[in-house]
């Protein structure tokens, strides 16, 4: 586990740990890159006016000033730290538009900062990992099948254990609570996204306290959102609560074409969960929410959705759908429960040992023979005894310690040593190959196995 960090909510990973990180950041990436999206990375920094212009975000976000500037805390142009990657993307889609070709498939991983209360799962300052698909004028619904069955395979590629994404659709809330006669129907879903933490009796008490509704349309509401199933079974759920509206009928449709494609392309990944409603408000179709199995009280690792209003250009419109990975709170997790560690805390692989000073220049002439073969080395910057050599290297996690020395002959023999089992053998620097398994550092699952960390 990572030391205790100096500054709440700002984590600094230890080198072992950061081997695990850069597996899972390697893993994602080329997955992603298998299913055609391109890396962007945005700029740290968006104006006030251009981060809350959508959902009730304003105290979560930080904003920066210059020491010597005068600022106004309500000054739209003032700059702040993005606090997620999606607000940011559709600025860089709206400015970049007449260089891209559409639908633009991107994924993105960067840090952001948003001002929360640290806790595990919980940062400042954290990692993510997006992607989006987003069209000009119109989007395709197939992509939100497509996004979910990528981010499906990826999280499966991950030392993570089993996981689920739950899905739901906002048209099909939005259109029940329509058909119920609700007519603020975000403010009946930002209580409804409240249901784990505080429980049905209050979120009732808040629909008929709030937002007007009756007892019987809280209870209906809240009916709704009970409704939970593997496969495309909850549409029969809901029609046997008695609505209907013409946006219930497509979310419905929707939600039916995505549970039903990962139900057969990705068995036991998702479910139809119609109590998730995602809180920001430029959801607008499919939204999904992620749990590690056994770990449902750490909240969703993963987690997005349909936005077809969230970019625009005067009359053109950018719409979109995409997920986003909580790549550090993930982290988090892993660590504290050891789900996952690094073989060793170093890349090396071998490490050079010197008989005498004098046979430094020599000893980077063998370190480079093997480097040039992908195998990384260190070589010791001075002929200490041995044995306080090799001490070194186990220390280090470093599995081999080369040896040079000269023959009765005047010939130089190269010898290794595995420091694990103290076995010594000849090798020659041109063609010698550690076993694969110790070429780089592996990332070990559950100890259940190991993963390369390339």
């Amino acid at each position: 586990m990572s030391r205790k960090a100096s500054l709440s909510g700002f984590h600094e990973w230890l080198p072992a740990e950061r081997i695990v990180e850069h597996h899972v950041l390697d893993t994602l990436r080329s997955t992603f890159e298998l299913h055609g999206f391109s890396s962007i990375e945005t700029r740290a920094v968006e104006t006030l006016g251009q981060l809350l212009r959508k959902g009730e975000i304003d105290k979560e976000v930080y904003a920066v000033s210059r020491l010597q500037g005068e600022t106004d805390a309500n000054d739209p142009n003032r700059l702040a730290l993005h606090f997620d990657l999606t607000v940011p993307f559709a600025r860089y889609v709206v400015e970049n538009a007449g260089h891209l070709s559409f639908p633009f498939r991107r994924y993105q991983i960067q840090k952001v900062w948003r001002g929360e209360r640290p806790q595990e799962g919980r940062a400042r300052e954290f990692t993510q990992a997006d992607i989006d698909v987003v069209g000009d004028g119109a989007l395709p619904f197939r992509y939100d099948v497509d996004v979910a069955l990528v981010m499906a395979e990826a999280l499966g590629a991950l030392p993570i254990g089993d996981f689920t994404i739950r899905i739901n659709n906002r048209k099909l809330a939005e259109g029940f609570y329509l058909g119920l006669g609700l007519q603020d129907t975000a403010g009946v879903l930002r209580n409804i996204d409240k249901l784990e933490k505080i429980g049905a009796a209050e979120v009732s008490r808040l629909l008929q306290s709030e937002l007007g509704a009756t007892e019987d349309q809280a209870a209906q509401a809240l009916a709704l959102a009970s409704i939970r199933t593997e496969d495309t079974g909850f549409v029969e759920r809901v029609r046997a609560l008695g609505v209907s509206h013409e946006l219930l009928d497509e979310g419905l449709e929707e939600l039916a074409a995505v549970v039903g494609e990962l139900h057969r392309r990705a068995p036991g990944r998702a479910v139809a969960d119609l109590s998730i409603a995602r809180g920001l408000d430029y959801y607008t179709g499919t939204v999904y929410e992620t749990v590690l199995t056994g770990h449902e009280q750490l909240g969703s690792i993963c987690s997005g959705g349909r936005y077809d209003a969230l970019a625009a250009k005067g009359n053109r419109t950018f719409p979109g759908v995409g997920l986003s990975i909580g790549v550090t709170r993930l982290m988090m997790r892993m660590f504290s429960q050891e789900m996952a560690r690094a073989s060793r805390s170093v890349p090396t692989a071998v490490y050079v040992a010197l008989t005498h000073d004098d046979d430094w220049s020599a000893a980077q002439d063998t370190a480079g023979a093997l480097r040039s073969r992908g195998i990384p080395t260190e070589v010791a910057v001075s002929a200490e005894k041995f044995g306080k050599q090799i001490k070194f290297a186990d220390k280090r996690g470093i599995p081999f310690v080369w040896f040079t020395r000269t023959d009765d002959d005047g010939a130089t023999v190269h010898e290794v040593k595995d420091i694990r089992s103290g076995e010594q053998v000849q090798a020659d620097p041109a063609t010698w190959m550690p076993p694969a398994e110790d070429l780089l550092p592996r990332v070990v699952e559950l100890g259940l196995g190991a993963t390369p960390a390339g």
